[in-house]
């Protein structure tokens, strides 16, 4: 196996030294017709996507890859990535850009072509070469995929294995890459171990943390406006975003308007005697995890896999609970239609369960708020240890950002130091980049400063 890895990183160096002499020029000709690729194939990598995984939905997944390629491209188009990118001569400072070296890039299932996509893109804006460390459900359609853009790249000008990817997975040959000197970086979204894994690997790592997303409407808020919102976050790709919302925190006096609006959009508030059902299929206690089996199905298939009496026409099942914590499996992250509702004796009692919900294995990652008092927002913020947070927006749309608002569009998100990671940014291509700093003088140092009396 020693051997593969070896072969994997001698390719890659020789790549990224090569890819180190491109131009500007060279590299956004190369950047612009990989993207257009993504675009263009946007629908048919969507569908393989779902066929393959079983996970999401189709037309959901093309809006990730118009994300991933189309929304990334508008963003990094105009980035200069090579040799000499500022000049402050008030400062006396330039600034040169250097190519990282070999990257590995973990991509997830739940995301595969749209994460793929992406990766890929800012890799070779920023002239790094890349392995791609590829989900065992999605093999087939990322392999796919990954040949599509080599070629594409190598057509546009690129050197020779600027893009690999190990097509026949296997989480020890990934261990042994993430470990070795000759790699410069690991761009790491999936599961918890891999992330772990790579964070101890020695290695530089950008990763993803998990998130446990509170969504707070605050009584200023227009509920129904908010329940729409949550809808189509929760719901889209089948709740396959880890910066979807997982618990809807509400005040007693707004409790009642809160259910008629989320059984207006044909959610389904579980019944107590119900609960137990529902938990045992969306989590598994050995694990202390969601079940694999449910995350991207609909509402409809965990209801009925679950044997609950829920409506034909469900699209969102909703969890009152009364704690947080292992003793209430629905207070976690459940990448699917499921999620948890929680009523509020009153505003402080409120922001004490978005943030016990928020440390609760959500750290340093997402939390939103429906709310038109700025004060609260503020509040809000200040009291969640999250990197981003989500105001009057779909929290999965609103996170990755470019849908939505004018956060950097990435579907790698930082979790900070709360989320054991190194930046609270939405990672793009500038990430990618080791900046040279030159700097003159702007005064003399005078001898007698120095010395001795």
């Amino acid at each position: 196996m020693q051997k593969i890895v070896d072969e994997y990183l001698t390719k890659s160096g020789k790549s990224a030294i090569e890819f180190s002499t491109f131009s500007q020029e060279m590299v956004d000709n190369i950047v612009k017709a990989v993207a257009r690729v993504g675009m263009e194939h946007s629908e048919e990598f969507a569908k393989m996507a779902v066929e393959e995984t079983g996970m999401g939905k189709w037309e959901d997944k093309v809006a990730k890859n118009l994300l991933a390629t189309e929304y990334i491209y508008e963003d990094i188009k105009d980035l200069k990535t090579v040799g000499v990118i500022s000049n402050d001569k008030e400062r006396q400072i330039m600034e040169i850009a250097h190519p990282l070296g070999s990257i590995l890039a973990i991509i997830p299932v739940t995301n595969p072509t749209s994460t793929l996509m992406f990766k890929i893109l800012i890799a070779l804006k920023t002239r790094n070469s890349i392995i791609l460390s590829l989900p065992v459900r999605a093999k087939g359609v990322c392999s796919y995929v990954a040949e599509w853009l080599y070629m594409v790249a190598l057509e546009s000008g690129a050197p020779k294995n600027v893009i690999q990817w190990v097509s026949t997975p296997n989480r020890e040959m990934t261990r042994l890459i993430m470990k070795d000197e000759r790699l410069a970086l690991i761009l790491a979204t999936g599961g918890k171990g891999l992330v772990n894994a790579a964070y101890s690997s020695g290695t530089p790592a950008l990763g993803v943390g998990p998130g446990n997303v509170p969504v707070f409407i605050e009584e200023s808020s227009d509920i129904d406006f908010a329940i729409e919102q949550i809808m189509i976050s929760k719901t889209f790709d089948n709740g396959t975003i880890c910066a979807s919302e997982q618990a809807i925190i509400v005040e007693k006096k707004n409790m009642k308007e809160t259910l008629e609006a989320l059984k207006k959009y044909n959610a389904y508030l579980v019944p107590k005697e119900e609960l137990s059902k529902l938990e045992n299929i969306v989590y598994d206690k050995k694990r202390k995890n969601m079940s694999g089996a449910i995350v991207g199905k609909s509402a409809k298939y965990i209801a009925k896999l679950a044997g609950l009496n829920a409506p034909k026409n469900v699209s969102l099942l909703v969890a009152k609970q009364e704690g947080i914590g292992e003793e209430f499996p629905l207070s976690s992250e459940i990448l699917a239609p499921v999620i948890a509702l929680y009523e509020a004796k009153n505003y402080s009692h409120a922001l004490q369960i978005c943030s016990r919900i928020n440390l609760y294995g959500g750290k340093g990652h997402t939390a939103s708020i429906f709310s038109n008092n700025e004060e609260r927002i503020t509040e809000y913020s200040i009291r969640m240890n999250a990197s981003r947070i989500i105001v009057n927006t779909p929290s999965s749309q609103g996170a990755v950002g470019g849908l939505c608002n004018n956060l950097a569009p990435s579907l790698t998100l930082g979790c900070g130091s709360g989320g054991r990671t190194s930046t609270t940014d939405n990672i793009s291509a500038k990430h990618l980049l080791n900046i040279q700093r030159i700097a003159r003088p702007v005064q003399r140092i005078r001898r007698e400063v120095y010395a001795v009396s």
